[in-house]
């Protein structure tokens, strides 16, 4: 539903554009009077949908390409994009904007964060993949290793880089069951390489966290700080 309205409000959108350029100017529309059902119609979704394109970060637009594509819509042109193909890709490159704006505007905070993640590499004990994960083995366990399409129990602290505990099973008393393909990438990458009885300290980057996305009361780009041990291998077929 949410592509769908994505298509609506890129259609309406660009049919205000094509007719500013068809002009060559920008026109004054503060004359324009609402004079009947069609005008007030017109009027009232411009307004929706231009709020729906200043919040998706739509400031710049290659207007050639722009036109082809709301003349063959026009006309009907079998050879266009089917309507999924096309809101998939405007979902992309809005998400795209979205994140290029916020890792602008929290700057500093990512900065902090790399720092920290830096600095940490360098401590004793502190093991840094490939991926970007860190971890610290606090407890050797024994057992064995999960597969992606199995649950893991587990207790679990999580926290940010300054100390601020956002969740913790182990204060809620009860150890949680995961399911491993739900999990954020960072998280479920730590708990594939765990043998059941282990407890490790793990530290995930943004980027295999929520990225710039806001978890409350998790900030955009925050490095998540988890102390895990994992307890049983639950199969998903038992």
């Amino acid at each position: 539903m949410k592509s769908q309205r994505l298509v609506i409000l890129f259609t309406v959108l660009f049919s205000i554009i094509l007719a500013q350029c068809q002009t060559g100017t920008n026109k004054d529309y503060s004359k324009v009077k609402l004079e009947n059902e069609l005008d007030s119609a017109s009027y009232y979704l411009g307004t929706l949908w231009g709020k729906g394109a200043v919040y998706n970060k739509l400031t710049e637009l290659d207007y050639e390409s722009l036109l082809k594509g709301i003349d063959q819509a026009l006309k009907n042109d079998s050879t266009i994009p089917a309507d999924f193909i096309a809101s998939n890709y405007l979902n992309k490159y809005v998400n795209k904007n979205r994140d290029a704006v916020m890792r602008e505007t929290h700057q500093e905070d990512i900065e902090k964060n790399t720092q920290f993640l830096e600095e940490n590499a360098k401590k004793e004990g502190v093991i840094t993949l490939s991926s970007g994960l860190q971890y610290i083995i606090l407890k050797e366990g024994t057992g064995g290793l999960p597969s992606l399409n199995d649950q893991v129990r587990a207790h679990y602290t999580g926290s940010l880089i300054d100390g601020t505990v956002f969740d913790s099973s182990i204060e809620r008393g009860e150890p949680v069951l995961f399911n491993l393909n739900n999990l954020i990438p960072g998280f479920r990458e730590a708990l594939l390489l765990m043998p059941v009885g282990s407890k490790w300290k793990i530290f995930i980057p943004e980027k295999l966290g929520y990225g710039s996305k806001s978890q409350s009361p998790i900030p955009p780009f925050s490095t998540l700080i988890f102390e895990v041990e994992s307890i049983e291998i639950v199969k998903n077929d038992q």
